[in-house]
């Protein structure tokens, strides 16, 4: 029998995310010659849905008449935190309890695990929304992985990681030659397993140029809710606070003060946009002493205060229709 793929898009979906599902899967189907996945695709309201590029797609099936599925993958896009609504959690666990595995793309972890599908599970979600993620859901074991598969949850980061993640499903069913065959038919020249580990491409840059700017760089990553001093890392990495300061101001064309800053304020607009956390919770996980002084760095970066940074965030409105 074929295996079902259900698809739940949330407004302002990446359409990357989406076509990276949906696409090995039909190669999959043409290489074997047979219907092998079928997929199903869903609203929260039955409704047409914009994608975060404009265009719309039309779902294929009502959710209160949906086939009998084997999987449901949550594709959404940056502005997850719109969207959840009481009606789709209630489905999501109610498709869980059914013995569906619930899947993720993107920012799609966010949904899932408010819905408590995540709690107890190894997952991960697309490095960006990484941070904010697991302040806001401590249950889940997120991690840097391009996919994770644990038990019956499927997520993955995003981009082109859904391709890596669909290619794994592709060998459980058919095989691995299949899967190659899909894979170099979308120039997938290598493909992905859950030990390979997702960055940005700042990151892997950093690294070439230098490993260690790259260690000090880590270093202040992981040590954003308690700062330490640019000694500090010098030392840890093996340079003097003088050579750790070229470096920087090579490379990144910074001091390591007003980089780790700049990496601070970053960590907490992200809690802003995607958590529910207050300004002063937000302040303190990224490690300023005073919401006050938080809120001066903040202007000075973004030329707004936080505040005003939340209220425009979710005042705008989704893109406009553009037809499919």
């Amino acid at each position: 029998m074929p295996r079902n793929i259900g698809l739940l898009l949330v407004p302002e979906f990446s359409m990357m995310a989406f076509a990276a599902v949906v696409e090995p899967l039909r190669a999959a189907n043409d290489s074997s010659g047979r219907t092998v996945f079928q997929w199903a695709i869903f609203s929260a309201d039955d409704q047409p849905v914009v994608a975060s590029n404009g265009i719309t797609i039309t779902p294929t099936h009502r959710r209160s008449l949906s086939p009998s599925l084997d999987f449901l993958f949550v594709c959404s896009g940056k502005n997850v935190t719109r969207y959840p609504e009481e009606p789709i959690l209630r489905w999501l666990r109610q498709l869980a309890r059914a013995g569906v595995c619930m899947g993720s793309v993107s920012t799609g972890a966010f949904i899932l695990a408010r819905a408590g599908l995540l709690d107890g599970y190894r997952c991960t979600i697309h490095w960006e929304s990484l941070p904010g993620f697991r302040e806001e859901f401590p249950k889940g074991h997120a991690t840097r992985s391009v996919y994770e598969i644990d038990r019956d949850r499927y997520t993955c980061s995003g981009g082109t990681a859904a391709v890596d993640l669909m290619l794994k499903l592709i060998t459980d069913e058919l095989g691995m030659d299949t899967a190659l065959e899909v894979a170099q038919q979308f120039q997938h020249d290598r493909v992905r397993t859950s030990d390979d580990k997702q960055g940005s491409a700042r990151d892997t840059i950093v690294n070439f140029q230098s490993p260690r700017l790259a260690a000090a760089i880590s270093l202040m990553y992981a040590n954003v809710e308690t700062p330490i001093t640019p000694h500090e890392i010098a030392d840890s990495v093996g340079l003097s606070l003088r050579q750790l300061e070229r470096l920087f101001h090579k490379y990144c064309d910074s001091t390591p003060q007003r980089y780790y800053l700049a990496l601070r304020l970053e960590h907490a607009r992200r809690l802003l946009l995607e958590t529910s956390m207050s300004i002063l919770s937000a302040s303190i996980a990224a490690g300023f002493a005073s919401q006050s002084h938080f809120t001066k760095c903040y202007r000075n970066h973004y030329h707004r205060t936080p505040k005003q940074e939340r209220s425009r965030f979710f005042q705008r409105k989704p893109a406009a229709a553009a037809t499919s």
